[in-house]
Order: C-alpha cells, then sequence, then structure tokens
C-alpha cells in the first residue's frame, strides 16, 4: 500500500517513528513534508498529503500536527476524504472499519513513540466492514461533500454536479 505522510512542524518530532512503522509494516511512504521544525501551516501539509489519496497516488493518509486537532479538521475539509482522530489502536482501525476513513490524524505531543507502530499497524491493517449499516452510513458521508449552507440559517442545498 501506498500511505500520504505529512506533518507540520509541530508533528515533526514523531514523524520519523510514524515513518519508520509504516515502512515496517511493508508499505510505502510518500513524503509529503515538512523536513524541519521550521514553522509551516498544517492546511497546506494536510492538503499536500491528502490530494495524494484523492488522485489515488495513495491509498491512505497519515497526518501528525501537535495535537493532530487541525489535520483532522483541514483533512475533512477536502471532498473525498474521511479522516478519523487516532491517538489509541481502537479510533485507528473503528474508524476504517465502520467509517471508511482513508487518513487519520495523530498529535506528536499526546502520542507516547511506542504506541505509533500499534496504532499505524491499526490503521493500515483495518478493512471496511462494508455490511449494510456502514454501507448506509458512509453514503451519507459522502453526501456531505455536496452540501452547500446558505442563507445563514441552517438551510442546505447540494451543490449541483
Amino acid at each position: 500500500m501506498k500511505v500520504a505522510l505529512g506533518a507540520d512542524h509541530a508533528g515533526f518530532p514523531l514523524k520519523d517513528e510514524v515513518r519508520k512503522a509504516i515502512e515496517a509494516a511493508g508499505h510505502q511512504v510518500i513524503d509529503c513534508g515538512t523536513n524541519s521544525t521550521d514553522p509551516v501551516d498544517f492546511p497546506d501539509i494536510t492538503q499536500a498529503t491528502c490530494k495524494k489519496v484523492v488522485t489515488g497516488e495513495a491509498e491512505r493518509a497519515i497526518l501528525v500536527c501537535g495535537t493532530g486537532q487541525g489535520g483532522v479538521m483541514a483533512a475533512n475539509k477536502i471532498p473525498g476524504i474521511r479522516c478519523g482522530f487516532a491517538h489509541e489502536t481502537y479510533s485507528a482501525h473503528q474508524s476504517v472499519e465502520h467509517d471508511n476513513a482513508n487518513a487519520i490524524a495523530m498529535g506528536a505531543w499526546l502520542v507516547p513513540h511506542a504506541l505509533v507502530p500499534d496504532i499505524v499497524s491499526a490503521f493500515l491493517n483495518a478493512r471496511f466492514d462494508n455490511d449494510e449499516d456502514t454501507r448506509r452510513r458512509v453514503t451519507k458521508l459522502n453526501a456531505m461533500d455536496r452540501i452547500e449552507v446558505t442563507g445563514g440559517h441552517g438551510e442546505e442545498e447540494e451543490k449541483s454536479k
């Protein structure tokens, strides 16, 4: 599997551990930056990393920032990306099994280095359950990529294709 890996400056100290875990599991890393602790904006790194999944160059993405929160928020703004928050193994595999996540975000300030291999393995080895309930829910998640809020009163309309 090809895995896009991106980290901002706060996530950079954990990035090498994530890379090692991906490679140890037999997968290929597509490095989307950053390569130092010099400040960069997480939305830029997230977009570059998730673009690899949207275009099919990678099957999954792993984002690392300080807390993981910025990565999750930015990634889930990108149509076609379903990003889970993974600071432990259960969320890492559950996000794939029940929500068909194709990305996870983790926080370098919060995830112990010793847990990284297990979190990465849980995410990359997980498969979508693909039962009736999970398919219905993921179909609804995917439809939300086309929702546009208008009028300021919560009115929604589907974007025209």
